[in-house]
């Protein structure tokens, strides 16, 4: 029986990737503390059944899988499955043939820039999870780790001096970093590091993926692509974006990622990044036109001045990530919004608010 097992399971990223992996996996566990993701109760409507097991676990069967959710705080849990705290009620995992760490405290960038010392616990989640992993190692056969384009180097994403953003420019073996993207992008340039470590030093098959801007139809409305469609929705003229508007992001669908993820973990084994990004640049002014086109009205783009917006420009050289992964997105831009402008209509007409 084939199984797979995904960290932070329940957030924006997790709900995509189990959906896949139902397709995939003949079972499927996750564990989420559900601080910013969703109980399987409130989204897995497919379920065609629902148990409650020892330790706090429910089970759902679905049409072809199943789904095992440990409701907990992962850096709590994995210590508990070290005993490095131990814990009489800790479940007993079984072997996994892959697993996906994407838990981490997440936001937009006012969690990152308001918030970094909450942001830098992910430091020890992951370096817990992947002390984990090298102790299980017999009974975990490959690791996905989730990093970030937030791991580069900012100075290569200045106003004046930004480039595409290359695998390269992160080069563990040859001492080759840089400064990354406050304490978020510092946990998942160590996040990396420890990956690499877990290839190299334990035999582990790892692999990280950096996705750029990853947007959906259901992500939380903190992140600014969801945002700015609810303001389009809304019909805001004019529609306001953070900052001057003119910084820039490489956008990827949410589907689009999940792909990428799945290709990654069978396809990269020594513990090195790869980028998932269209390697388009587009700034936010831009964007919130593009919303406004396809919401079929016109308004002037309006900066919110002094508020966080992160590098000026960020976005990816695609050619390491269609070598590796044979692959490059099929999702447009111009589709993609369209699918955000469409959730944030239903949104708006289920009576969800926006804090502007």
């Amino acid at each position: 029986m084939s199984r797979a097992f995904v960290t932070g399971g329940c957030g924006f990223v997790g709900r995509h990737l189990l959906r896949r992996l139902f397709t995939l996996e003949a079972d499927v566990w996750c564990i989420d503390n559900l601080s910013t993701g969703l109980h399987p109760d409130q989204w897995l409507t497919e379920a065609t059944g629902r148990e409650e097991l020892p330790g706090g676990l429910i089970r759902y069967t679905l049409p072809t899988s199943s789904l095992t959710f440990i409701a907990g705080d992962a850096l709590a849990f994995f210590l508990g499955q070290l005993a490095i705290i131990p814990r009489g009620d800790a479940p007993l995992l079984p072997a996994f043939d892959r697993v996906f760490h994407l838990a981490s405290v997440v936001g937009g960038r006012k969690k990152i820039d308001g918030d970094p010392m909450e942001v830098a616990i992910d430091l020890g989640i992951d370096s817990i999870f992947f002390l984990w992993a090298t102790r299980n190692r017999a009974s975990i056969k490959k690791i996905l780790y989730a990093s970030s384009s937030a791991a580069y180097p900012v100075h290569l994403q200045s106003t004046d001096g930004h480039v595409a953003l290359e695998e390269n420019a992160i080069d563990f073996p040859n001492g080759k970093i840089g400064m990354p993207d406050m304490t978020y992008g510092w946990s998942k340039l160590t996040g990396e590091y420890l990956s690499f470590v877990a290839a190299k030093h334990y035999g582990m098959s790892v692999a990280c993926v950096r996705p750029f801007s990853g947007y959906g139809e259901d992500q939380d409305l903190t992140y600014p692509v969801p945002a700015i469609a609810y303001r389009a929705a809304r019909g805001d003229s004019p529609i306001t974006v953070w900052g001057t508007g003119e910084q820039g992001r490489d956008f990827v669908h949410i589907e689009d990622c999940i792909t990428a993820l799945i290709l990654a973990i069978d396809r990269i084994s020594d513990g090195r990044g790869v980028n998932i990004g269209t390697g388009k640049l587009t700034n936010f002014k831009e964007l919130a036109s593009l919303f406004v086109s396809i919401a079929g009205y016109d308004a002037e783009v309006k900066p919110q001045i002094g508020m966080p917006v992160g590098v000026a420009s960020r976005y990816s050289n695609p050619s390491e990530m269609e070598t590796l992964l044979g692959w490059k997105p099929e999702i447009s831009i111009e589709e993609g919004m369209s699918r955000v402008l469409a959730g944030a209509r239903a949104r708006l007409a289920a009576g969800v608010t926006l804090e502007d």
